[in-house]
């Protein structure tokens, strides 16, 4: 006789007991009004007077696909954008917007695509950090009064179209090839100024001439397959005609 009464108590004791888990908060509304936020643990609710809701607090990525966006400069590109948030007050969360991940997906989209419009593209390439801390800047802005902290943002991936990165690989090469004009050139500067000092110590240091002339031939002779052609200065030339005469 009693024991339909016990089953029937024990199941409407589960009913009113609703677990929140260590990484949610659970709104709780009577008859449709917020009346409290429940921490971690078992809680006691009352069914049909009362609905629990519970709002995940961990730390969400939300990767969007690659967006078509336009630079300052009129460059089409493609680019890839991961955001890091999570929910600071799930009072807000819950009431003040419907789908709080659909709410900061087009609010990242629409900011990146003004973001990317106001750079040109070079900075776009170069700068990836400073844009995305500006992203972060303007997203978690207004997220705040969603109650959604927007903690981290990246340019992941920036796609360009097929005759830009042509264009760009040329830009590359004449650049590289500029760079090893100006450092040969700077050698050869280097190179004859060297020379110059050099030519100048020879023909003030009295001697240095001949001694720098003898080592030369001491060099090419240690070679017995070198064949030496000596060059005699017409001043001896002609002193040797001279006394060829006299004798």
């Amino acid at each position: 006789m009693w024991f339909p009464l016990i089953v029937f108590l024990v199941i409407a004791f589960l009913a009113c007991i609703v677990q929140v888990n260590q990484y949610e908060r659970a709104i709780k509304f009577t008859m449709g009004r917020v009346t409290g936020m429940m921490e971690p643990g078992w809680r006691i609710r009352i069914p049909i007077f009362q609905f629990i809701k519970k709002v995940d607090i961990r730390l969400k990525t939300l990767d969007l696909p690659p967006q078509d966006a336009i630079t300052q400069d009129n460059i089409s590109v493609k680019v890839n954008v991961v955001i890091y948030f999570k929910v600071v007050d799930p009072k807000k969360a819950i009431i003040d917007v419907q789908n709080v991940d659909f709410a900061v997906f087009q609010l990242a989209q629409t900011t990146m695509r003004n973001v990317v419009g106001e750079v040109p593209l070079d900075d776009l390439l170069s700068k990836r950090g400073e844009l995305s801390q500006r992203i972060e800047k303007m997203v978690d802005e207004q997220t705040l009064t969603w109650g959604i902290e927007v903690t981290g943002v990246e340019l992941k991936d920036i796609n360009l179209p097929e005759s830009m990165i042509r264009t760009i690989g040329k830009q590359a090469e004449a650049e590289r090839e500029r760079r090893a004009v100006i450092i040969n050139s700077e050698g050869e500067v280097a190179a004859a100024e060297n020379l110059s000092k050099a030519a100048r110590m020879l023909a003030e240091t009295p001697g240095a001439l001949h001694l720098r002339t003898l080592n030369s031939i001491n060099d090419i002779s240690s070679d017995a397959s070198n064949t030496i052609v000596f060059t005699v200065p017409m001043e001896i030339l002609k002193a040797i005609d001279g006394f060829v005469k006299k004798t």
